[in-house]
């Protein structure tokens, strides 16, 4: 019998490595829990009523099983790209060039509908912040800030995400507490059950919440201890989120008789519980919210074109490092560029949609990189092994496929024209002369 493979080789790699457990927790969480809780739970009861917190909980299990099987794919490596990495390894280098790529597109969209929505909120408490112009402003302001703390360090980065963590999940504790002491078993007892069609509806809509945990996996470059720190970050995360979203919902359904035809469901479920003061903080909490989703996806993301600069698969400008600050300065500079762009002239909609599309199948690629994966790097030291073997992976890779056949054809269509840009910019970037030095 072979000797087991050892892990893959850690590049060197001029990023230096200051992020902690907590902050790989911290992006985990901001990438995940975004502007999504704040609408969700009203759009959530429209399909399936008072059986909205069941859908959150099953949509957690089932993202659950997702960061459980990339967390065992996080266990072989230690090097910048997360998901590019795996499928690279495992694939070659087109097909990790076509995960990062739709990833990166998932990631583009999603900032670009963030933007929108931290305008939008920002509308509340100041008339006008929302529309024309002053949407345009609130846009490059939100990009040029963050890109310029990304530049000039990681650890400012960082910073920026953790102070923006404390004030978006402050807000979301205290509507938990408050709202614990008004649970009521009556909406449950009077629900309809949902046909299928409405359950498979919900799941789509609330699965939206659930997505963007994979921005943690992409600095590992910069983790401290990426081996071990990943994958309790993604656990931590798994678990958090799914008993905050079903605390959230469950609060919702039991205060709003009206919940399905509530705009605002957190800030009109709060005014009731706390009168006006309550309504003002967690529309600050949803605010917050959507910062921290900005402020994490500007740190991870460039970090996808860098990794693909490295592997030969883009230009090497892209991964050009900053001497001083020791940070992807182009990937940073050109992701908020792409992302202010996208959001001034789409809406939050469209980009949502196809920002779910698109991680969906960065997703798929991960999930099918395990078994090939586990045999070489599985006996590994450090190489987390899940109970039943490939059943996790397997049962998230059938969920991706269903997630992804309740998407609309046009909506499917929008995101293959992406794919084939990619691969033409791929296949240009092979035909170009190769510099001495260049990574094949």
């Amino acid at each position: 019998m072979s000797a087991p493979a050892a892990p893959p080789p850690e590049r060197a790699e001029p990023l230096r490595r200051e992020l902690s457990r907590l902050a790989l927790l911290a992006l985990a969480l901001n990438g995940v829990v975004g502007a999504g809780i704040f609408a969700l739970p009203a759009t959530a009861a429209v399909h399936v009523g008072a059986w909205s917190p069941f859908v959150f909980l099953a949509c957690g299990l089932l993202v659950a099983a997702l960061m459980a099987s990339l967390a065992q794919a996080a266990s072989y490596f230690q090097s910048t790209g997360g998901p590019v990495l795996y499928t690279t390894t495992a694939f070659g280098s087109f097909a990790g060039f076509q995960t990062g790529w739709v990833l990166y597109v998932g990631r583009i969209t999603s900032l670009a509908a963030n933007g929108n929505l931290c305008a939008t909120y920002l509308g509340l408490y100041f008339p006008g912040a929302d529309t024309g112009v002053a949407r345009i402003a609130v846009l490059a302001v939100l990009c040029g800030t963050f890109a310029a703390l990304n530049i000039v360090g990681v650890k400012e980065g960082i910073r920026s995400v953790l102070a923006i963590s404390v004030a978006k999940f402050l807000p979301l504790a205290l509507f938990v507490g408050l709202g614990l002491a008004h649970l009521d078993l009556e909406p449950f007892r009077a629900a309809r059950t949902p046909t299928y069609g409405e359950l498979s509806s919900a799941a789509l809509v609330v699965f939206y919440a659930f997505i963007g945990f994979e921005g943690a996996l992409v600095p590992a470059g910069e983790s401290r201890d990426p081996r071990r720190d990943l994958p309790r970050a993604l656990f931590l995360t798994a678990g958090g989120v799914t008993a905050l979203y079903v605390l959230v919902q469950l609060v919702c359904v039991c205060t709003l008789p009206e919940l399905a035809h509530t705009a605002r469901p957190l800030a009109r479920s709060a005014e009731l519980m706390l009168g006006a003061a309550g309504a003002a903080i967690l529309t600050f909490g949803a605010l917050m919210s959507v910062l921290g989703n900005f402020a994490a996806a500007v740190l991870a993301a460039p970090r996808l074109t860098y990794a693909l600069a490295r592997d030969g698969a883009l230009p090497s400008f892209f991964g050009y490092v900053h001497p001083r600050t020791q940070t992807p300065v182009v990937s940073i500079a050109l992701y908020a560029t792409l992302g202010f762009a996208l959001g001034a002239y789409g809406t939050f909609g469209e980009l949502a949609v196809m920002s779910s599309i698109a991680r969906l199948l960065g997703y798929l690629a991960c999930l099918a990189t395990l078994p090939r994966l586990a045999r070489r790097f599985g006996h590994s030291p450090g190489a987390l092994r899940l109970p039943g073997g490939l059943a996790i992976p397997l049962a998230a890779f059938a969920v991706c496929v269903w997630l992804v056949a309740q998407a609309s054809w046009t909506a499917l269509a929008h995101t293959g024209l992406l794919v084939l840009v990619g691969s033409a910019l791929y296949g240009l970037n092979r035909l170009a002369p190769r510099r001495p030095g260049r990574a094949e």
